[in-house]
């Protein structure tokens, strides 16, 4: 632990300090940046920013970064507090009132009136309805690079990409398979039979071919297995602290590639994570509620019906289908559910202005209900009976409303143009998509909130 511990504060301090001697290996095929600075931008997914102060969390890269770089306590989450909402929010800098994002995929609703189902591999300009970073790189003929980012399925202005579902034919993959990392066949069937941490490794190889071999101005790059495990064996559980190791070491790996390539002295590094989370015990299948209620009806072995519940962990969304049942469902359905165990809150479309998500009307991702768990009750998918039932041991869940202390994210930027010693203190996540716009110097004029300047060079 001794050595890595110095191996890594050796790479943080490389970051800030003289640029290396070793020359890139960007390809020459146009669109590398051979000069200039470079944005990566690191997702940690669900890594609470409470576990950075456990004195125990053996993440000795993370933390060289944090102290030679700049961080914040933590950085509040945009609603809902789940993934592909704020991996949105964190390259637009616009919450899911803006840009639409309210799961993880397009929420679909089937013309039978069955369960409503969430699409992930919508193309981007379909689910994603603001500017991104990548946008604006393109219009300056700059170059972006993706590895396992979300709602960017189909992205036009991104050059490199090695996605959740990688395309084994393209440009990365063939890249990973010459070297001998992966086989096509593995590619081919990623999710199949594979492990979450297999994934994240090879999710790191191909960053850091894109990184060092395409060299492009902004890389987004998504480690994942920190909020599967979570999700299962609950948070900051023993399950966790091996999952927050292992994207250490994917996070040093890959620093250690730039600098090798000949990078550091370009790069700014930002480690975020998109939300916190937290323990539960007992399950709530909201969907349940509505049968009881009559607007669920089974038939031919299919639940239908007008009004349904997309749960997600700590908040559930509910949409009436039928417009002309809105203005008399809307106040009986939330008196009911403000009153059913484990419910914390039920909020009206007058309220989402306040909670950042999208009004009634404005687009069909808008709820017409916005329910929140109380702790240790999450919301789950199922209209069968019982309503409620209880987990033992306790599992994971994010979702809550953004202000909860559970829900905090992380947020550490270290190397090129970034101030040593640096605490933000608390931060809203909507102003990272502006600071690396400054960084890179592109124009997101729909951000809502200012750069992080303090921090910067």
């Amino acid at each position: 632990m001794r050595n890595r511990l110095a191996l890594a504060f050796a790479l943080a301090l490389s970051l800030v300090g003289n640029a290396c001697s070793q020359t890139s290996t960007a390809s020459n095929d146009g669109t590398a940046a051979d000069h200039g600075p470079i944005v990566v931008l690191i997702t940690i997914d669900g890594f609470p920013a409470r576990a950075l102060k456990d004195p125990r969390l053996p993440m000795p890269t993370l933390r060289a970064l944090q102290a030679h770089g700049a961080s914040a306590v933590a950085m509040q989450p945009i609603n809902p507090s789940v993934t592909w909402p704020n991996h949105t929010a964190l390259i637009t800098g616009v919450n899911a009132a803006e840009h639409h994002v309210m799961a993880n995929g397009l929420i679909t609703f089937p013309s039978d009136g069955s369960v409503p189902e969430v699409k992930p591999w919508t193309p981007k300009d379909q689910l994603v309805h603001a500017r991104t970073l990548y946008d604006a790189l393109a219009e300056k003929g700059m170059s972006t690079g993706q590895v396992d980012w979300v709602a960017i399925y189909g992205a036009k202005n991104v050059r490199w990409a090695f996605a959740e579902q990688p395309d084994a034919d393209g440009p990365i993959a063939r890249d990973l398979i010459a070297q001998h990392l992966v086989t096509r066949d593995a590619v081919a069937s990623f999710g199949d039979d594979s492990t979450p941490a297999w994934r994240d490794q090879i999710w790191t190889d191909a960053a850091i071919d894109i990184l060092t071999r395409h060299t492009p101005n902004l890389l987004l790059f998504h480690l994942l297995q920190t909020d599967t495990l979570q999700h299962e064996y609950g948070a900051l559980s023993p399950a966790a602290y091996a999952a927050y190791a292992y994207a250490d070491a994917s996070i040093a790996r890959l620093i250690d590639a730039a600098r090798k390539a000949g990078l550091l002295d370009r790069i700014t590094f930002v480690i975020a994570s998109d939300h916190g989370f937290a323990d539960y015990t007992h399950i709530i299948h909201p969907n349940v509620a509505l049968v009881r209620q009559g607007l669920l009806h089974k038939t031919d072995g299919k639940y239908r019906g007008d009004v349904w519940i997309q749960p997600e962990g700590g908040e559930a969304s509910l949409y009436i289908r039928d417009k002309t049942k809105r203005a008399s469902l809307v106040p009986q359905l939330k008196h009911y559910f403000e009153t059913l165990p484990g419910v914390a809150a039920v909020y009206t479309g007058d309220d989402a202005q306040r909670l950042g998500i999208p009004t009634p009307g404005s687009t069909d991702q808008a709820p017409d209900l916005y329910l929140i768990a109380k702790p240790d009750y999450a919301f789950m998918d199922g209209a069968e009976e019982p309503l409620i039932t209880n987990v033992k041991p306790a599992r994971g869940a994010h979702g809550y409303l953004n202000t909860e202390a559970d829900m905090q994210a992380l947020f550490i930027a270290s190397g090129a143009h970034i101030r040593p010693g640096v605490n933000l203190g608390a931060i809203s996540n909507l102003r990272v998509a502006p600071t690396i716009a400054r960084l890179l110097d592109i124009s997101l004029p729909a951000a809502t909130q200012p750069p992080l300047n303090d921090m910067l060079q």
